[in-house]
């Protein structure tokens, strides 16, 4: 079984590289870096542009992540632009609305949109552009059209009924003459690019900085705050099958802002580290995989894993997934135990839990003695099947179970020849989730919907409490130096994907491109993230590429293996600098890789 890897390798140039997941959105970052723009310029640039061109996937409304190095500081920071609950988002509220979970679409899961906050602030920060410049390639799509990729009329079609019905507003920007637009039809989104140009009208300032702080203002403390409470006080109907008002009002938007952290740091073995998010994120479950495999022999001969390797992947999943569960969230209102569930004792301890046979329950660890809760809904298996959701299924467009990897979000990943280097996953405000806010032209996010509708657990709905998001960026580091940038959509699978990417370059010793070509997998075997939040005990996704010799080695394991096929899983995308990258290039060669899994996405070097 030979793998594409095989036969394509990193673009490589001096100048600076970007990865994304729509090569309109790298081609803006690299026209960015062209004209002398920086890596945060550049990534702000294609995070707008990705609004526009992935609106199934990303939009105003949603949040982002990211995790960064810049040229005067090689320690990794990460920028938190995930939005909080409403004051008037309480488990009582929800439960009284007729929910066991929180839905998946409509207005109830909407949190403080932290998409335009974010961007905003990297750009202020870190960037030297005028926001004016970075917006101009979006507001040119949403004004002048863009080309739909295929899944975007695919997802329309699934939802097209509904928007007729339910969502108008919704109908009324994306179904031409009421009908599903073709693949490759030129869309416009007027209404999107005057609520760009009324903020750009509203960017005023003595300087850079004041002007993007008062772009900032207009969004969170002016029309489109007035306008997103206005909206939510008209029920719509959604996926409970009931008319529901949301909760997010004006003073929400107005009390909320962006901030930074210093990332999670852990060792991946050979030399290598990775940084990640905090556990508001699912970022820390990659760092303890990393950390559980790092005892055990991982072999990927050509690239390819062999049976004991996924198999242990598998089971390190199960564990560190089951401790997601257990212990992460939002840390303001958690005491999340992270340094003793990255500890040397607990891990050794946890590993071996780890045996020859795949093992189906959720079986979270004690850290430091604490005694794990897991709410009564997710602790039973297939919990999500029959639970009375009647929507289209539009709650987060991820992964179905049978593999067919529809992808659910966007990344970019930028490095410039000054050594800046930032690693992105935008996300929310999915078109299909919850109705287009006809005066603003889009639509807000549903990420609360992984909140639990139970008390006392790690992530349980309070008012100004950030969910446990999935999104995930990643920035590894060879010695201690900043090396690669990498990410990838996929709701739960963002850190499993990833691993596969890490372990074919870390002790595969592939270049990123042929790490993102290595045959992926990921376990269904624990709680979903998204509604209506079942589990498949044993479940394992496989690339067929692995052999049919390991699928049925895996089989034999006790794994409910599902072929996905050949080419399915993931749209990874990464970067990297210098001779840290596998496959070589000089000191101040910058590499790009993407997948090509999707189709869409794109890397450039220049």
């Amino acid at each position: 079984m030979v793998a594409r890897s095989t036969l394509s390798h990193d673009r490589i140039g001096p100048r600076g590289a970007v990865s994304s997941t729509h090569h309109l959105g790298t081609a803006a970052a690299a026209t960015v870096l062209a004209r002398g723009g920086n890596a945060f310029d550049a990534a702000v640039a294609c995070g707008f542009v990705l609004q526009v061109v992935e609106p199934h996937l990303c939009g105003p409304g949603g949040e982002l992540p990211a995790v960064f190095v810049t040229a005067d500081d090689p320690a990794p920071k990460v920028l938190c632009a995930q939005g909080v609950a409403p004051a008037a988002a309480t488990i009582d509220r929800l439960r009284g609305a007729g929910c066991e979970i929180v839905p998946g679409t409509g207005l109830l899961p909407a949190t403080v949109p932290g998409a335009w906050d974010g961007w905003l602030t990297l750009l202020r920060d870190h960037g030297t552009w005028e926001l004016a410049d970075v917006l101009e390639p979006a507001l040119g799509y949403a004004a002048g059209g863009f080309p739909l990729v295929p899944r975007i009329p695919a997802a329309l079609d699934t939802v097209a009924e509904h928007f007729r019905t339910h969502w108008p507003s919704s109908a009324a920007t994306w179904l031409p003459g009421g009908r599903v637009p073709r693949p490759g039809e030129i869309v416009r989104l007027p209404a999107l690019a005057a609520t760009w140009q009324r903020l750009l009208g509203a960017a005023t300032g003595p300087g850079r900085e004041a002007r993007i702080d008062a772009a900032r203002d207009a969004w969170y403390r002016g029309f489109v705050a007035e306008e997103i409470e206005r909206f939510c006080a008209t029920p719509v109907r959604d996926e409970t099958g009931l008319d529901h008002t949301g909760l997010l009002t004006a003073e929400d938007l107005a009390g909320w802002s962006s901030h930074y952290e210093d990332a999670l740091v852990a060792d991946a073995g050979r030399g290598w580290s990775v940084a990640k998010c905090g556990p508001w994120s699912q970022g820390p479950v990659l760092l303890q995989q990393l950390r559980l495999l790092s005892g055990v022999d991982v072999e990927l001969p050509g690239g390819i894993a062999t049976e004991q390797t996924v198999h242990a992947a598998a089971e390190a999943a199960k564990l560190a997934f089951a401790d997601r569960e257990a212990w992460y969230g939002d840390p303001s209102g958690w005491d999340v135990p992270m340094t003793d569930l990255l500890s040397d004792a607990y891990t050794d301890a946890r590993r071996g839990l780890i045996g020859a046979g795949s093992d189906g329950g959720l079986r979270p660890g004690s850290p430091g003695g604490r005694k794990p809760r897991i709410g009564a809904y997710a602790a039973h298996p297939g919990a999500g099947r029959g639970t009375g959701v009647e929507g289209p299924g539009t709650g987060e467009p991820t992964v179905s179970r049978e593999g067919v990897a529809r992808g659910d979000t966007v990344h970019v990943d930028v490095v410039d020849a000054a050594g800046n280097m930032i690693s992105v996953t935008p996300s929310g405000g999915w078109l299909q989730s919850s109705p287009t806010i006809p005066a603003l032209g889009f639509c807000l996010g549903t990420r609360g919907q992984m909140f639990w509708l139970e008390e006392g657990l790690a992530s349980s709905l309070a008012p100004g409490r950030m969910p446990r998001t999935t999104l995930s960026p990643s920035l590894a580091l060879r010695d201690g130096e900043p090396a690669v940038a990498l990410g990838t959509p996929g709701g739960d699978q963002q850190d499993q994907w990833q691993l596969c990417l890490l372990l074919a370059m870390i002790h595969g010793d592939l270049d990123l491109q042929a790490a993102i070509d290595a045959p992926a997998w990921h376990s269904t075997a624990f709680p979903a993230s998204f509604a209506p939040r079942g589990w498949e005990p044993h479940g394992l996704v496989v690339e067929s590429r692995l052999g049919a010799d390991t699928l049925a080695g895996l089989r034999r394991r006790g794994h409910a293996v599902e072929d996905a096929g050949a080419w399915a899983l993931g749209r990874m995308c990464a970067v990297g600098r210098g001779t840290a990258v596998p496959g070589g290039g000089g000191p101040g060669a910058l590499h790009a890789a993407v997948d090509p899994r999707s189709g869409v996405g794109a890397a450039i070097a220049l």
